[in-house]
């Protein structure tokens, strides 16, 4: 009779003690959508340099409440960041930014939980000066081999596009590149191709850059990038 009692109570324990395995796990948090961008929109010569920033509201699953950062910058790398804001509004007041300026913008979405979206894709816009009639182009974006590839061949073809925001001007290519970075070896000047072939050798680090100019005597250089091959 004894040993039945004892086991009754032990058997209760075990119960006790594992009673709570079978409660539901509190729904993971997920981060809220990546804005999207609405304007200034991209490529756009704003005739004011107070500006105002929209984008599409995140979205969250868990409905919480969403902080946005908004970024801008003077380079498409957010190397030179002018202004980090902190809005819970899809849009921001007007912001005054220097004259006849190439800027760069993106925004990234944030829950309440602390979780963040990935940033936006980026835009970029130039501001208006007094009697400006030429605009520097914008920095050049790259296209391939993507940064930090890894390359298995013995050449590889450079490509980056490039634009600006006074269409009629015609641009033109100086393309650097080299073992040393920054790359001081310019190996192609004035070419107009948005493209250029280059012989490799195996396990070796490459650097490169473009600089971008119009037929006004405009320039702008664009930042390092790098690969490497196997």
């Amino acid at each position: 009779m004894k040993n039945s009692i004892y086991l009754s109570i032990i058997s209760l324990a075990f119960a006790a003690c594992s009673g709570g395995g079978d409660d539901p796990k509190p729904a993971e948090n997920t981060a809220p959508t990546v804005p999207a961008l609405s304007f200034p929109a991209d490529n756009k010569l704003c005739l004011d340099n107070n500006v105002s920033f929209q984008w599409q509201a995140s979205t969250d699953a868990e409905k919480d409440a969403i902080v946005y950062q908004i970024q801008i910058a003077k380079d498409n790398a957010f190397g030179q960041i002018v202004n980090t804001l902190d809005n819970s509004s899809f849009s921001t007041s007007p912001l005054q930014l220097d004259k006849n300026t190439a800027y760069y913008w993106r925004v990234k979405a944030t829950d309440s939980k602390g979780l963040s979206s990935a940033y936006s894709s980026t835009f970029k816009f130039h501001t208006s000066g007094d009697a400006v009639v030429n605009h520097l182009p914008f920095s050049p974006e790259l296209i391939s081999p993507t940064t930090n590839a890894a390359l298995s061949t013995t050449t590889a073809s450079l490509k980056w596009e490039a634009s600006d925001v006074d269409t009629a001007d015609v641009l033109t290519y100086d393309v650097y590149f080299g073992t040393t970075n920054p790359p001081t070896a310019k190996v192609s000047e004035n070419t107009s191709s948005k493209s250029f072939d280059v012989t490799l050798q195996p396990t070796t680090q490459y650097y490169w850059k473009v600089v971008v100019k119009d037929n006004k005597g405009g320039e702008t250089v664009g930042q390092v990038w790098k690969f490497k091959t196997n």
